[in-house]
């Protein structure tokens, strides 16, 4: 873990490299590096991935489409063709179900709305991490950062190449036969190491692949509402005829319901997790959340709506893969499409993950929350190698984890406490600085509306799931001692720096990589 002084950035501690000598290229300890980046004295080179710019710094390389096809491709996922079934399961009526994912669909635009004014006023990457150390220090920051990087990023990246595997695998099984774990273990993590390379090598390989995706996702959710529109059209709208009858009343279960659907709608926020990354990041960042959220959301109601048409709700929750039952029931012959699409974006979506969440540990690291080595870039490619190597091995480490569903769970509850303190930043900045510039502005009411949407449905579970609230802030509290060994802790023996100054010696020579030149 590295050292960074909040309260004096342009601190110097000297490292010894194995030879002894001056610290090689971006082996600063403190968040702000004094030593040279990698470019030297010459700032315009020939040869550049994007322009003759040859310092060693993330490239805007993000237009308006391909922040839209961020956005679309990681809430979109998997999730929408696989589980819908968790509003169902609470609620117990049709009518209350469409009710849920409607309002999920609002609160998310509401939150979103939020995050275009934090992301235009505070035009750093990193996101939540970056929103939440402006407002309120180092050590929560440094502890939403611990739960992503060890628990969020990792296992959701796991479960994705997973849902991956599982769809790519099947057609080779006869339906009575399992596949074998260890064959969706394998080409899981294949399929992890392969998007993690194509994300560190070829940026703009990625970003087309996702405007690709990203269509063919919207494809997919269009086939399944016009088949939907269709069988209704054919009269059979049995299961619309009492939508609200024998609905839940229980304030947990409706709570828990709320949960799966505000999980379906998760990644309106990782756009600006790459601010840095975003040509004129004032106009697309906000421009590419408005025309995500409302599409997603009218996208996600009428999925929902031709589930619902062709699948009573008992078939729902006994469905593993919805959208595979939907289609075996409607598609006849041509039902196999349907596992195709879902690969598919699942292969699209953690794609989108990776590139995305390798920002936010590249910028905790960049400010000393993280080891020094992962605040570097390739030089050649000039992506963050070392973040994207780093969640790649932690994500494998994840694919053998026999509970990673249940990490996810006992961590969600902690998860939406942060973006619930993210969207309190808003408030805190207009009462402690009120001359902030803010390109962009939002009526009050919506980060209060959120804030308090948001702590009810965190106060809720308390009571209705103490145990995993308990589990989720306990893996929480076990960050508390590495920040302060890692970041707090100054005087640290010798031999631990030249540890640590080897290893990061090290790995640049490995990635061929340096910290960010950060000059203008």
């Amino acid at each position: 873990m590295t050292e960074y002084d909040l309260q004096s950035p342009t601190s110097e501690v000297v490292l010894l490299t194995p030879s002894n000598q001056n610290p090689p290229v971006g082996l600063g300890m403190n968040g702000d590096d004094n030593t040279p980046s990698g470019s030297g004295t010459n700032k315009q080179r020939e040869g550049s991935a994007e322009s003759n710019d040859s310092r060693v710094r993330m490239k805007k390389q993000l237009g308006l489409l391909e922040g839209v096809a961020i956005i679309l491709g990681v809430i979109f996922g998997s999730g929408i063709f696989i589980s819908p079934k968790g509003v169902i399961r609470e609620v117990d009526a049709v009518g209350t179900s469409l009710v849920i994912w409607v309002l999920s669909g609002l609160l998310s635009m509401i939150g979103a709305l939020c995050y275009a004014e934090l992301g235009t006023a505070i035009p750093k990457s990193g996101g939540d991490y970056a929103y939440i150390l402006e407002a309120y220090g180092s050590l929560p920051a440094f502890l939403y950062l611990w739960d992503a990087m060890m628990i969020f990023v990792p296992t959701t990246n796991a479960i994705m190449g997973l849902t991956f595997a599982s769809y790519v695998l099947q057609p080779f099984f006869e339906n009575n036969c399992k596949i074998p774990e260890a064959a969706l273990q394998l080409l899981a993590a294949v399929t992890i190491c392969f998007l993690t390379y194509l994300n560190s090598s070829y940026m703009k390989v990625t970003t087309k692949m996702q405007n690709v995706i990203m269509f063919t996702k919207i494809a997919a959710l269009v086939l399944i509402i016009l088949v939907g529109l269709v069988w209704m059209c054919m009269g059979n709208v049995e299961n619309f005829k009492r939508p609200f009858e024998d609905t839940e009343t229980d304030p947990g279960k409706i709570a828990v319901a709320f949960y799966s659907g505000i999980f379906s709608y998760a990644g309106w926020n990782y756009l600006n997790f790459m601010t840095e990354e975003l040509r004129d990041p004032y106009k697309n960042l906000p421009r590419a959340i408005y025309i995500s959220l409302p599409l997603v959301t009218g996208i996600y109601v009428l999925a929902n709506t031709a589930y619902l048409a062709v699948l009573t709700p008992q078939q729902m929750i006994a469905s593993d893969a919805i959208a595979v039952t939907f289609g075996n029931k409607v598609l006849g012959a041509f039902s196999f499409i349907i596992p195709i699409l879902v690969a598919i974006s699942a292969f699209g979506g953690l794609s989108v993950h990776i590139m995305t969440t390798s920002r936010m540990c590249f910028v905790g690291a960049r400010n000393g929350h993280m080891p020094a080595l992962l605040s570097q870039i390739s030089v050649k490619k000039f992506t963050p190698l070392p973040s994207l190597v780093f969640m790649c091995v932690l994500s494998l480490i994840m694919l053998v984890v026999s509970d990673v569903y249940v990490l996810i769970t006992y961590s969600s509850i902690v998860e939406s406490f942060f973006i619930m303190l993210s969207v309190s930043a808003v408030l805190y900045f207009r009462y402690t600085r009120p001359n902030m510039e803010r390109p962009i502005v939002v009526s009050l009411w919506i980060p209060i509306v959120f804030v308090i949407i948001c702590a009810f449905l965190i106060v809720v579970p308390i009571f209705a799931a103490p145990y995993e609230v308990f589990m989720g802030v306990l893996i929480t509290a076990i960050g508390i001692p590495f920040y302060y060994v890692g970041v707090v802790w100054r005087n640290k023996p010798v031999w631990l720096i030249k540890l640590i100054s080897s290893l990061t010696y090290t790995c640049q020579k490995l990635f061929l990589s340096a910290r960010e030149d950060k000059s203008d």
